[in-house]
């Protein structure tokens, strides 16, 4: 790779050129002082950033001894006494005193708006541009196309539009309208004209009469005429229902009231992910994906494809104007508010170079190129507005306890340094997905307190640190005990608890984590709706359907009434939270064989996309063909807990190679259909197998149990191949 000079830095040539060609051009940064100000972050901070490494390493190493001790060998784990020795080795911190957090100008979509978030992999813009544009989305659609709606009674989906389901579909669509804006008397099924008068929403009934909305103020715009609308805006919660009116349409022509579509402000933000859903391991890659983030910030960004055999062009939606009952506009963002996710402190690149020679730290980097690329959004460059108060987000992930997060902290406030904008322009969200953050989260939001915009509890790499953590005190239980397992039960109480002691209420965001299968839609919403009775006002989702379906439920939850509710005041749980998920019990061999084969065809079917296609997220058949959205935290979690029954013999060498070749031609097999992929049998000599049995047989030795070094290692090998 070439590689040119600026100020004490190597630069990767096509880094260099999108920096310089790109990115600069129109941010009123001058290109010597961007170069001279990252050289100066990386001399600065990256010998600190080795050290903050270092002790997540000493703590592991003296954790590991600790529970490997002889005389705890086989016994069930002291949590006291391990409490006790967590303090004496500053795993756990002392408490802050009372406080809030005084995060300031933050947008609505982080503070007064509960709702939907999505997470999307920066690298593929038409998934990126689906996500920007889904703060919008057709409910009608949504319940047609997914499994929400029953196909029993011949309400089928398959073929073409089928008036059974449509007239169940429209049946759901109008119960939702009485559940988020009831009339005074009646329901809105029997609805047969909308009408906005003096300012008011007027319906009428069979029979003539005429009602209005049992609370007025839900009505809040409208479009066309009042005597005859195209659309008419509700309110609920915050969050936004446009009914579209139109009796040329499919739908509206049968309807009484000729209401074609129910449309749901859907997902509220969206998170662009630069990490753990992207297989971004060399320049080539890191500048792809920043140029997908630049045309997001300056508004431009397209993607071309084909739909149906006609070709087709995405780009990001316009704002959408309404008027208001007094005559006045009303313009709502057309588009989800965008965060970025950088990757953790872990991350090293070879795209830039250090004055010695060696890769600088890869957040360090993401943090000066993403945020020098949202200057753009901040200064007006952009043909549509992201943040509307002049704040530019990121997310870190990975984060272990106050100290790294406020390195974290330390690193935005030298990059507002070199681009010149005010202290607390970067604001930060925080991951609570490694054990010792969610210990001591409280010190964590304080080390954050001037800029945190997001906490949020994500099941899956936690479990994968917990594992780590806890190797070498005994076999876990089988995954789907985690769920029940008193840690986790602590994790997802404590996080929204000491968010709301921190003051996050109306402040930031406490989210909880992804909906992981995309086909289930009736199950998520018989479940998902636990998140915001949890006090939670975001969560994850994994597709713009689901979030439109998913946004039902801060319609049904008004979430800061129910966040009022909760005693926050109650016990810290942080004995259970560190309680190990030791089993208890001897599993039988056709227990741990179902146990072996699920996570090993998981791996492999997640690996084989990574390694040989540069696919870091998709939707993965597990070992029943249901599709699972997963990124590297499924890898962490079923990599670390195989590695977990390895050490404590639950499972031989032997039998886990065995498995890994007879999984093997179940993933070929899932995949046969796929012209891109390559197959492992029958030789077992591509570099995505031989990935999957490093992850495996290295498990315990790689630091917190993360994936990334492994896959990164041999996704350069496969592109060296290629």
């Amino acid at each position: 790779m070439g590689y040119q000079k600026r100020a004490s830095l190597s630069v990767a040539q096509p880094l260099l050129d999108f920096v310089e060609r790109e990115a600069l051009p129109g941010s009123g940064i001058e290109t010597a002082a961007f170069w001279q100000g990252l050289a100066t972050l990386v001399g600065r901070l990256a010998a600190r950033n080795k050290e903050l490494l270092g002790k997540r390493d000493a703590l592991q190493s003296q954790i590991d001894t600790w529970y490997a001790a002889p005389a705890r060998a086989g016994q069930p784990v002291d949590v006291g006494a391990q409490i006790a020795f967590l303090r004496e080795i500053g795993y756990l911190t002392p408490e802050p005193g009372p406080f809030r957090i005084d995060s300031r100008n933050v947008d609505v979509e982080l503070s007064d708006i509960p709702g939907p978030q999505l997470v999307v992999p920066v690298t593929n813009a038409r998934y990126v541009l689906n996500a920007a544009n889904a703060r919008w989305g057709s409910v009608y659609d949504a319940l047609y196309g997914t499994d929400a709606i029953p196909e029993e009674g011949g309400a089928t989906r398959a073929g073409k539009y089928n008036p059974v389901r449509g007239q169940k579909v429209v049946a759901r669509g109008k119960q939702i309208l009485d559940t988020a804006a009831p009339l005074v008397r009646g329901h809105h099924d029997q609805a047969v004209r909308y009408c906005v008068t003096a300012g008011q929403l007027a319906v009428t009934l069979p029979g003539g009469e005429t009602v209005g909305l049992a609370q007025p103020e839900k009505l809040v715009g409208y479009l066309g005429s009042g005597d005859s609308p195209e659309a008419i805006l509700l309110r609920n919660h915050g969050l936004h229902i446009e009914i579209r009116f139109d009796r040329a349409h499919a739908v509206g022509r049968v309807d009484p009231a000729g209401v074609a579509d129910i449309v749901l402000e859907s997902a509220i933000s969206t998170i662009v992910d630069f990490e753990d859903s992207v297989a971004t391991v060399d320049a080539d890659d890191k500048t792809a994906a920043y140029r997908t983030w630049l045309g997001l910030m300056k508004g431009t960004l397209t993607a071309e494809f084909e739909k149906g055999g006609r070709p087709m062009t995405r780009q990001l939606n316009p704002d959408r104007q309404y008027q208001t009952g007094d005559g006045g506009r009303l313009t709502l963002p057309g588009r989800s508010l965008l965060l970025v996710r950088n990757v953790g402190l872990h991350m090293y690149t070879d795209a830039v170079l250090d004055a010695d020679g060696q890769e600088i730290p890869e957040g360090m980097l993401d943090a000066a190129v993403t945020t020098l690329i949202a200057l753009h959004d901040l200064r007006g460059n952009a043909a549509v507005k992201n943040s509307r108060t002049g704040s530019i987000y990121i997310v870190k992930p990975k984060l272990h306890g106050a100290e790294e997060v406020a390195f974290a902290v330390q690193i935005m406030e030298e990059v507002e340094k070199i681009l010149g904008l005010g202290r607390n322009t970067v604001k930060i969200g925080l991951m609570d997905e490694e054990r010792r953050t969610s210990a001591n989260l409280a010190a964590c939001i304080h080390a954050a307190r001037e800029r945190l915009v997001f906490i949020n509890t994500g099941f899956l790499d936690r479990t994968g640190d917990e594992i780590h953590t806890a190797m070498q005190a005994g076999p876990v239980v089988r995954k789907a005990e985690m769920r029940n397992c008193a840690w986790l039960q602590s994790y997802e109480l404590r996080n929204v608890r000491i968010g709301l002691q921190c003051g996050l209420q109306r402040r930031a965001q406490i989210g909880k984590g992804m909906w992981a299968a995309p086909d289930r839609m009736a199950a998520m919403l018989e479940q998902k709706i636990a998140h915001p009775s949890s006090g939670a006002n975001t969560a994850w989702v994994p597709s713009p359907t689901a979030a439109t379906l998913h946004a039902l439920h801060y319609h049904e939850i008004d979430v800061f009434a129910r966040q009022a509710q909760l005693d926050s005041s109650a016990g810290d749980g942080l004995s259970e939270l560190l309680t190990p998920p030791i089993a208890t019990q001897h599993y039988s061999p056709a227990q741990i064989r179902e146990e072996l084969e699920n996570n090993v065809q998981g791996i492999l079917g997640y690996v084989v996309r990574w390694i040989d296609q540069g696919v870091g997220c998709s939707k993965v058949p597990d070992i029943h063909d249901v599709g699972l959205m997963e990124d590297r935290a499924t890898l962490r979690i079923s990599s670390q807990h195989i590695a977990n029954w390895l050490r404590h013999a639950v499972v031989s060498a032997a039998e886990v190679k065995s498995t890994l070749e007879r999984m093997a031609g179940v993933v070929d097999r899932q995949n046969s259909g796929d012209t891109a992929y390559q197959a492992m049998l029958p030789t077992f000599a591509g570099p995505a197998f031989a990935a999957a049995s490093a992850l495996i047989f290295e498990g315990a030795a790689q630091p917190n149990g993360y994936t990334e070094y492994i896959l990164t290692s041999f996704r350069c090998k496969a592109k060296r191949q290629a």
